[in-house]
């Protein structure tokens, strides 16, 4: 790990100033994956700014019946959370499905918004990555894909976002509160995670100064919601396909649905063709399958992952027909 200097912020001002003076800044909360990447010599930053101390802690409720949740809340906390487990009982389940008990009481909601992705191409320097070394190439095309994307992919990258949390929050349609020396805004979470494109490189539409200060979201659309998780265990591993998903439904008709997929894509992909089909439709196990087929439509597989396509769709038929029969929350 190469030297760098470390300063510990009391306060969110303190932390502002220092990224904006250092163009080689890093933000440090619960730190794991910021860690693990400057083991691996992939993340260099100069200066690396603790802010686990600053009070952006809280979880509370906002007067719509939304909730808004601070960027260092623990994963643990968030999922133990009254507000979030009654209302938002896909975000709970989506983080007591990630990682370990161990690494959730130490990772943050903002971290876990910042994760990198987990391919085997980008931890290998020996390997070609546009992500890491832009314009060096792509090892994956035409490697092991077991674990890339299908949707939303591009010549120049096919790796897939890591989160699980992130997957539900796209879902129930999350704002980012990102603040800089210049002021705050507000970020929609369908548009926080770019897509590769020609630049697999830029990964967010965060400013190299800004900080995550809070998640919101809204009331929720229905309290019915759930997610799944597929993967080749079942602790500690990766999302091969996950499903967010939201239903209502009265007399046999969906009035409001809210998809999203992990495990398949750069970003948390949220299916907005899915929502559209079923929007109106009868809630049965043929609307489910039409419109995960028609989600699925723009997948292509690269060969080793050419199954992700088909256990996509099987997930997400399977998720919407559970919540149809069972409307228990966790």
């Amino acid at each position: 790990m190469r030297t760098f200097s470390y300063l510990r912020a009391p306060d969110v001002k303190t932390a502002l100033r220092a990224v904006a003076t250092e163009p080689n800044a890093k933000f440090l909360g619960g730190g794991t994956n910021l860690v693990d990447l400057m083991r691996e010599n992939i993340e260099r930053p100069d200066v690396v700014v603790d802010i686990s101390r600053l009070p952006l802690t809280g979880i509370e409720e906002l007067p719509g019946g939304g909730v808004r949740i601070g960027a260092l809340v623990r994963n643990s906390a968030l999922a133990a959370h009254p507000l979030v487990r009654t209302r938002y009982p896909v975000v709970s389940q989506a983080v007591l499905g990630g990682a370990s008990a161990q690494l959730r009481n130490m990772a943050t909601v903002g971290g876990n918004l910042l994760q990198r992705t987990r391919c085997l191409y980008f931890y290998d320097d020996a390997s070609a990555c546009n992500k890491r070394e832009p314009g060096r190439g792509c090892s994956a095309l035409g490697g092991l894909t077991r674990n890339h994307g299908v949707l939303g992919v591009s010549e120049h990258c096919i790796a897939t976002h890591p989160s699980d949390l992130c997957v539900a929050l796209t879902a129930l349609d999350a704002e980012i509160e990102v603040e800089s020396t210049r002021g705050t805004r507000r970020i929609p979470l369908t548009e926080f995670h770019r897509l590769p494109g020609s630049t697999p490189h830029v990964e967010t539409a965060l400013a190299p100064d800004e900080l995550v200060t809070a998640v919101e979201l809204p009331a929720p659309v229905t309290t019915h919601s759930r997610y799944r998780k597929v993967r080749d265990r079942a602790s500690y591993a990766f999302a091969l396909v996950s499903v967010a998903a939201a239903l209502e439904v009265r007399d046999g008709t969906v009035t409001a649905v809210r998809l999203a997929l992990g495990g398949v894509a750069p970003k948390p992909w949220r299916a907005t063709e899915a929502e559209r089909v079923l929007l109106g439709a009868p809630a049965t196990e043929e609307s489910f399958r039409l419109a995960a087929e028609a989600e699925l439509a723009a997948a292509t597989g690269h060969n080793g992952n050419d199954f992700k396509i088909e256990l996509a769709r099987r997930t997400i038929v399977a998720t919407l027909r559970d919540l149809l029969t069972d409307r228990s929350a966790v």
